[in-house]
C-alpha cells in the first residue's frame, strides 16, 4: 500500500537529526524550480494576499524563495518527514522511529506538496510555504491543481507497480485540499479513506485537531505494523480509537473514540 499525507505549515529545521540518517532527493526536480521562479516575482504584499498570511510570514517566505537552490545539501535542507512539524507529524513522531521503520516508510509513505508534488520521507526538502489550494498563476493554468495535472497520479501508478498486486492500494490520510491533486481518472488503484471521529455534545464528529493527529497516528501504526492491506489497518487502536465497523465500508474506514471528561 501507499499512504498519502498532507504536509504541515510549521517546519522544524532546528531539532538535531539522527546520526548518519540516509537521504534521497525529490522525485520531481524541475517543477519546484519552475514554481520558485514564479514565486520570486511576487512582492511581499502580493504574497500576503495570495496566501492570506501576515506581512511577517510573507517576508519570511520571500526570503525562503530567494534562498532556494537547485542543489539540495545538508546545510540548506533536511529530510521531509523530520522537517514538517504540525499536528499530523506530532502524531507520527518520526524522530522516535527506528531505522528499519524509516526504511519501510520510504517505500510506502508519500507526502503531497504544492511545491514538490510528492515527497518521500527521506527526500531532502528546502523550507517553503505553498499550499496546494493556492491560486498561483503559471504557464499551466491558474492554480496548482492545473500545474500538477496528472503528474502526481502518474507517479503513484509507477510506485504501485513496485508492489505486489495484492498490496496495490492508496490509503488517503491527506486533507481534501491535498488529495484533490491526485487525478483519480488516471489513478490505477483503489482508494481507502480513513476517517477519525470523536464523541462531543452527544454525537460522533470529526474534530480537526484530533483528526489531524490521528492521521499521523495511523501512519505510524501502519509503519510499525508493516501494514499490507485494509484489514491490517482495521486493528488501529492508538490513543483510544477503535474501528466503527457498522459505519465503515470497504472504501472508508471510520475510527471512533469516546474520551472521558
Amino acid at each position: 500500500m501507499l499512504l498519502l499525507l498532507s504536509p504541515a505549515k510549521s517546519l522544524d529545521y532546528e531539532t538535531p537529526l539522527p546520526p548518519a540518517l540516509a537521504h534521497t532527493l525529490p522525485v520531481f526536480s524541475q517543477q519546484p524550480l519552475e514554481l520558485i521562479d514564479v514565486l520570486r516575482r511576487q512582492s511581499p504584499q502580493q504574497l500576503a494576499g495570495l496566501m492570506s498570511i501576515s506581512d511577517k510570514l510573507a517576508a519570511l517566505n520571500v526570503a525562503r524563495y530567494e534562498a532556494f537552490e537547485p542543489e539540495f545539501t545538508e546545510a540548506n535542507s533536511r529530510q521531509a518527514l523530520l522537517a514538517f512539524n504540525g499536528d499530523v507529524y506530532e502524531g507520527l513522531d518520526a524522530h522516535s522511529l527506528q531505522a528499519k521503520e524509516l526504511d519501510w516508510a520510504q517505500k510506502h509513505l508519500l507526502i503531497l506538496s504544492g511545491l514538490y508534488g510528492v515527497l518521500r520521507p527521506l527526500d531532502r526538502m528546502q523550507p517553503y510555504r505553498l499550499e496546494m489550494g493556492t491560486r498561483l498563476q503559471t504557464a499551466h493554468g491558474s492554480n496548482l491543481y492545473q500545474f500538477w495535472g496528472s503528474q502526481i497520479a502518474e507517479h503513484l501508478n509507477q510506485r504501485l507497480q513496485e508492489l505486489p498486486q495484492s498490496q496495490r492500494l492508496i490509503v488517503n490520510l491527506a486533507s481534501q485540499e491535498y488529495f484533490k491533486s491526485v487525478d483519480l481518472k488516471c489513478l490505477q488503484a483503489p482508494v481507502l479513506d480513513c476517517v477519525f471521529e470523536d464523541f462531543k455534545n452527544g454525537a460522533y464528529k470529526i474534530i480537526s485537531f484530533h483528526a489531524k493527529r490521528a492521521r499521523g497516528l495511523m501512519a505510524r501504526f501502519a509503519i510499525q505494523q508493516r501494514a499490507r492491506s485494509a484489514a491490517d489497518l482495521q486493528a488501529f487502536d492508538l490513543e483510544g480509537y477503535a474501528l466503527a465497523a457498522a459505519s465503515s465500508t470497504p472504501q472508508r474506514l471510520v475510527f471512533r473514540r469516546k474520551l472521558s471528561d
